[in-house]
């Protein structure tokens, strides 16, 4: 992954000063505004309501109150992931801190730097089931790269240091630094910038030299290569660079659903996703590769499929900064430790030095791709009810905003249109919970994502049932000049799990009608809904209705805009590999797999 994403400068990059009597609640804040943070999400409650005394008094740092402490993580998240800088939350302690556990999760899965701020209660009460006590430090220990329990308001500088600096070196990721009340109520001497040591945190940034000539070897000598390329190089800023490796090498490039953007759609060496729901130029070049070079990425499920059946003539090369994702589902012929952006530059260089600038040979290769490409394009069908295709919808979208938008998506079909459908032409355009694949994420993310870039349009691209979990952020938008676009896929049902439910259960749609769309009761009605919250309602039946609809979003800055597409439940996202078998089935549509090679 990487070591390098985000300016917030080091301890020791800062002014030392003399010290001075303050509260561990005020060193908290002074922390912070030290360490150049400038935004923070956050929802007071009693055990951190010492830090919100002092907060409100800071001229450095922008406190926004969210709704929810959920929407106040995955803003952070957006934050970050729209900027490369560390995004910051606040809570209290018990249900503030257990509300926060999802986002956290969502951050460690995608390897997004964050920060989250708890209140604990008084140490003297702790194990004795307090009111609002929750052990937060155990309960999220597996999912950050470290937790801190502090209790000596002398201890708060440092944890607080060490927590940035760990959330944004190496693979970046989730701290938690949960303080007790009266560490934050207590007063100590304060000194910046405090002594911060981490025994055994040393991510490794230079990879093996031997191991990178031996990398750039099996490139050359490959007949079938595929880049395939992870959300890691995205998190290490390495997206020049892997445009040269690629240029140089001529090999295709695929570019999973967190390193959409990583790589410009328009290149011609780009096949698009791979995975479950990928583009079958992608998937089958992975598939049939003799060489697969993975860069920032960790051969998940949803790419590979069946493991044991994923890639079978392939040699690996595997370039991660995190030792524990090298060999932990597909071994690695060439293991290499490094930062992407570092290792990438070392590659290129060693590619070049083996091959001694001679072109690749690799004509025959590129006209199966090509070939792939011609006869399996991405594409929808119009439904046959007469309602909205959301393919189109989402298309359109992308194309009257233009690849300088941020698109943020919840999770289901929605997500997977927005990852197909719009093309990313630049890192950081992309926003959406990966791993954890959690509901509800877009509309906070969009919120943090439009904080973090202001003079960007940011779209929430969610579902019917995603936008009912987390709408009430439009509430946070709305006091706190927050102008971003939510576009509801409206097609009144869990969309995706429908999908599985035609395909595999027969059609029996159980739980999955939510009554929001075409020919319903409409509960909610998201068109007054918006309204309620102060924000422009606008609702969309007919295709020459959207056009219209997408650019009155995009001329409104003053509040946040929600449309509600009345789209078809029949809509289905192709292509797609039926989970549990090789990546060699995939449909193209229903009933419709094209013709593989099972030669080497």
């Amino acid at each position: 992954m990487t070591t390098e994403s985000t300016p917030v400068p080091s301890p020791a990059a800062v002014p030392s000063g003399a010290p001075v009597e303050i509260t561990g609640a005020e060193a908290v804040v002074r922390s912070l505004e030290m360490l150049g943070i400038t935004d923070v999400f956050g929802l007071p409650g009693g055990a951190i309501l010492p830090v919100y005394d002092p907060l409100f008094e800071s001229k450095k740092l922008r406190h926004i109150l969210v709704r929810h402490e959920q929407g106040g993580g995955h803003a952070a998240t957006g934050y970050a992931a729209s900027s490369g800088k560390l995004g910051v939350t606040i809570a209290t302690s018990g249900p503030g801190a257990t509300n926060l556990v999802t986002a956290i999760a969502d951050a460690h899965m995608d390897s997004v730097p964050m920060l989250a701020i708890t209140g604990q209660v008084f140490s003297t009460l702790m194990g004795t089931d307090a009111f609002q006590e929750a052990d937060i430090v155990g309960i999220t220990m597996p999912i950050t790269k470290h937790s801190f329990l502090v209790k000596d308001p002398a201890e708060i500088p440092a944890t607080i240091a060490a927590a940035v600096h760990i959330a944004t070196t190496g693979r970046p990721g989730p701290v938690l630094v949960d303080i007790t009340k009266d560490a934050q109520q207590a007063k100590f001497s304060f000194r910046w910038p405090p002594k911060v040591e981490l025994p055994g945190y040393r991510p490794i940034t230079k990879a093996h030299g031997k191991q990178v000539t031996a990398a750039a070897q099996l490139i050359a000598e490959a007949k079938r290569p595929v880049l395939y390329v992870g959300g890691g190089v995205i998190r290490a800023r390495a997206s020049d660079e892997l445009l040269t490796l690629a240029e140089t090498t001529k090999a295709p490039v695929v570019t999973t659903l967190m390193a959409r953007g990583a790589f410009p759609d328009s290149h011609p060496q780009h096949l698009g996703m791979p995975g479950m729901h990928g583009t079958v130029p992608a998937v089958l070049a992975l598939q049939e590769s003799d060489l697969i070079v993975a860069l920032g990425a960790r051969f998940d499920d949803r790419v590979t499929g069946k493991a044991a059946l994923f890639a079978p003539n392939a040699k690996v090369v595997h370039v991660d900064i995190d030792p524990a994702e090298i060999s932990k589902i597909r071994t690695a012929d060439v293991p290499i430790v490094g930062d992407a952006k570092e290792v990438l530059v070392d590659l290129t260089a060693a590619y070049r030095t083996v091959t001694g600038g001679t072109a690749p040979e690799l004509d025959e290769w590129w006209a199966t791709l090509d070939g792939l490409r011609s006869e399996f394009p991405l594409g929808f069908t119009e439904p046959r009810d007469g309602l909205l295709a959301p393919q189109y919808v989402i298309e359109r979208i992308g194309q009257l905003t233009g690849p300088e938008g941020v698109y943020a998506a919840g999770v289901g079909q929605h997500q997977m249109w927005a990852a197909q459908f719009i093309k990313y032409e630049r890192p950081n355009s992309w926003l959406n919970s990966g791993g954890a694949g959690t509901m509800g994420y877009a509309v906070p993310a969009a919120m943090g994502a439009k904080v973090a870039e202001p003079d960007r349009v940011v779209w929430a691209i969610d579902g019917d049932g995603c936008f009912q979990m987390t709408n009430q952020e439009l509430a946070t938008c709305r006091l706190n000049d927050i102008p971003i676009k939510v576009a509801v896929i409206n097609n009144s049902s869990l969309g995706m799990v429908r999908q599985w439910q035609t395909l595999f259960y027969d059609g029996r749609y159980s739980n999955t009608d939510l009554n929001t769309g075409h020919d319903t009761v409409r509960i909610p009605d998201f068109v007054t809904l918006a309204e309620a919250y102060g924000a422009l309602g606008i609702r969309v039946t007919k295709k020459e209705e959207v056009d219209a609809a997408i650019k009155l979003a995009l001329e409104t800055n003053d509040r946040p805009v929600v449309i509600d597409f009345v789209v078809s439940a029949d809509a289905m996202v192709w292509p797609m590999v039926p989970q549990g078998v090789s990546n060699s089935y995939i449909q193209y549509a229903r009933d419709h797999s094209p013709a593989f090679s099972e030669e080497d």
